[in-house]
């Protein structure tokens, strides 16, 4: 499992930055080959953490609620899983008048991600990663504000992963 959040983690940072984007987003994402029921909230959690405080608290492995908005790459989503990355709300995303095609990538304030991101798995009851794509099986996209449910993780290097059970899609603002 550490060596499955290692590569995944090595991915995500490879693609952090900003730039332009190559995607046909009219393109349909790829299709979720899961039921969504199981893992879509149809209410808000209570008591859900920003992303920052939850990497301040966490220790080892417990179960938390955070709220966090989807993004922090270009490529915020793990293709062939329904696992993305989310950033704490508190901190802002570029907007179209900075010239920035990929505003989720954070890349005019990319020096607050760090110490503000997590990476999200959605599991099974087994623990399992769910296979398919996250935007289909939760209907998101870069940007949605999510807040999820399950057991947070620290890796050695700080970093925390949350195999989530649960999902809330926030309607968007």
């Amino acid at each position: 499992m550490k060596l499955v959040n290692g590569v995944l983690l090595c991915v995500l940072m490879l693609v952090v930055g900003c730039g332009t984007s190559d995607v046909d987003e009219s393109a349909a994402a790829p299709q979720s080959s899961a039921d969504a029921k199981p893992f879509v909230a149809t209410t808000e959690p209570a008591d859900a953490i920003p992303v920052g405080t939850a990497r301040e608290l966490v220790q080892g492995e417990q179960e938390v609620t955070l709220v966090g908005r989807i993004g922090g790459s270009s490529e915020p989503f793990v293709d062939g899983l329904a696992a993305f990355t989310i950033v704490d709300p508190k901190v802002p995303h570029c907007s179209a008048d900075e010239g920035c095609p990929t505003p989720w990538d954070y890349c005019c304030t990319q020096d607050q991600v760090k110490g503000n991101i997590a990476t999200v798995k959605v599991v099974d009851d087994s623990g399992k990663v769910v296979s398919g794509d996250a935007r289909q099986l939760l209907q998101v996209k870069e940007l949605s504000t999510v807040v999820v449910h399950g057991k947070a993780k620290r890796d050695d290097q700080g970093n925390l992963t949350v195999a989530a059970t649960h999902v809330f899609v926030r309607p968007s603002e």
